[in-house]
């Protein structure tokens, strides 16, 4: 979980409200970034910082591409269980790197305006609260693997 690496979030919303009432269920949205990690944190901890998507001519492909959603403000922390409050799994720390099975992560996004027709009045959806307890392993062969939640 450095700078280094790009991650792609890939979002199913269902049960979304538009502004103008429209459901969207199983609409995908793709969200590009890389996750900071701020030093000095036990357990690691930081935010998600979204890159900007641009074309050959160096045009931003976040204002007119409607799958990708931007972020307004994010925070991940590893953890262990959050549903499963005990000991836990800090004494593993004293012998060697803690485990912490899964990553907390929020993101909040800004408004994103919605395509519609040449005599339709734009529809959005509006700012969202999103999180999510994605499963988080460190292999020593690949590294940090996230899997889906």
């Amino acid at each position: 979980l450095t700078d280094e690496t790009t991650w792609r979030l890939r979002l199913l919303l269902n049960d979304v409200t538009s502004s103008k009432g429209a459901k969207l269920d199983g609409k995908l949205f793709v969200i590009e970034g890389s996750f900071i990690e701020e030093e000095g944190y036990e357990p690691p901890q930081g935010t998600f910082v979204a890159n900007e998507r641009r074309s050959s001519s160096g045009e931003d492909l976040s204002e007119s591409d409607t799958t990708i959603l931007k972020v307004k403000s994010s925070r991940w922390k590893l953890s262990e269980d959050p549903d499963d409050p005990k000991d836990g799994l800090w004494i593993w720390g004293l012998f060697k790197e803690p485990l912490y099975p899964f990553m907390l992560l929020q993101i909040e996004t800004e408004k994103l305006t919605l395509p519609s027709g040449i005599d339709e009045e734009a529809d959005s959806i509006p700012p969202l609260k999103l999180f999510a307890q994605i499963n988080h392993a460190r292999k020593e062969d690949v590294g940090v693997e996230l899997q889906a939640a």
